[in-house]
């Protein structure tokens, strides 16, 4: 990956944006954009829809979804210290004794999760996940007066760790799930914006609340109505300890994308990516889906008469931690893959199934 390519994707992931607090990511996204797109807007939702005028043909649309899970401030205690929910899929074996950052009006404030010393704790207990209700947050403050000069309700809050580079071209970091893929189809667009002309029109959109319902692709999908709609996601690798390869199947990190076969995808449009990957000598690898995504793929495909949809994700490590681990190159492989698809797209493409 070009180092500017990664220092984008660097500032991005460690932009904070748990869904429903997505816009400070979307700025990110948007000054990449300008001057890239024909057109480019926010909806009411917080969607950013991309648009790259072909000439007239299909309209495709390319989703990732750049909302993280995280944390929400719901109480202060009379003693300072701050009560929390989850926003989205946290773990809570994973919070105790992380450190994190409150995102409020003024700027960030640093805290940690704080717990009970393992000496103070009963043997017998030592086992119990502590329920996420009974977790809290210290920020240093002495009583409930001062917390409240700093932080308000509502004050979204994540963990405060960032990318880090691996051995063998890997990273790691909070929020890859889904903010790789909000960066995989921004630089597809720029990319394909170089190439020269498309026949079809190409959407580029950074959803918003994937992770509490897949929200921003309902109504982002309605409002582009695409023909052809290609969703960017993570996917959960299984080649590491303690992971069950014939439930999800054979993913490797660094061994390229991963294509979804499945009711839920199109037939035809899984074949010109698969048929795309060889003419390129892109890796691919492929797992079934024998159920609907849980995704945005999930919604886009049912969207007003329904659209031709295919997934597209990238083998992940530990996801919802915050030390999600991916293969840069797959990013790269990905973005290759899918610039080549776009320009394959003509206005007589047809994605019928026969």
């Amino acid at each position: 990956m070009k180092k500017q390519d990664f220092n984008f994707l660097k500032e991005l992931v460690e932009t904070p944006s748990p869904s429903g607090y997505e816009q400070p990511a979307q700025r990110v996204i948007k000054r990449q954009l300008e001057g890239v797109a024909n057109d480019l807007k926010t909806d009411v939702m917080g969607n950013l829809i991309a648009r790259l005028d072909g000439q007239g043909g299909a309209k495709i649309m390319l989703a990732g979804h750049c909302d993280e899970i995280g944390f929400m401030v719901q109480y202060v205690d009379d003693l300072g210290f701050i009560y929390f929910g989850a926003i989205g899929g946290i773990d809570p074996h994973l919070s105790p004794g992380q450190r994190v950052q409150i995102h409020t009006a003024q700027g960030d404030v640093p805290g940690v999760i704080g717990k009970k010393a393992i000496h103070l704790i009963e043997p017998k207990d030592r086992e119990n996940v502590i329920k996420l209700k009974q977790q809290f947050i210290d920020i240093g403050c002495s009583n409930r007066s001062e917390v409240e000069k700093l932080i308000q309700i509502g004050d979204p809050v994540t963990f405060a760790v960032g990318v880090q580079t691996l051995q063998n071209n890997r990273a790691t970091s909070r929020a890859f799930d889904d903010k790789m893929g909000a960066f995989i189809v921004t630089e597809v667009m720029k990319k394909v914006k170089i190439s020269g002309k498309i026949d079809s029109d190409l959407y580029t959109v950074s959803t918003v609340q994937e992770e509490i319902g897949l929200r921003g692709a309902v109504t982002s999908s309605y409002d582009v109505n695409p023909d052809v709609g290609i969703v960017v996601e993570v996917t959960h690798a299984t080649d590491y300890p303690d992971v069950e390869q014939s439930a999800i199947g054979r993913v490797e990190i660094g061994k390229g994308p991963v294509l979804a076969r499945g009711a839920n995808i199109n037939p035809k449009l899984f074949k010109l990516l698969v048929d795309t990957a060889a003419a390129e000598k892109i890796p691919v690898q492929i797992i079934g889906l024998p159920r609907a995504a849980g995704n945005d793929t999930n919604v886009m495909q049912l969207s007003r008469g329904g659209v031709a949809t295919a997934l597209l994700g990238i083998p992940l490590r530990y996801m919802h931690t915050p030390v999600e681990t991916l293969s840069l190159s797959d990013l790269d492989q990905a973005i290759k893959l899918l610039v080549a698809v776009v320009k394959r797209i003509k206005a007589d493409t047809s994605f019928i199934p026969e």
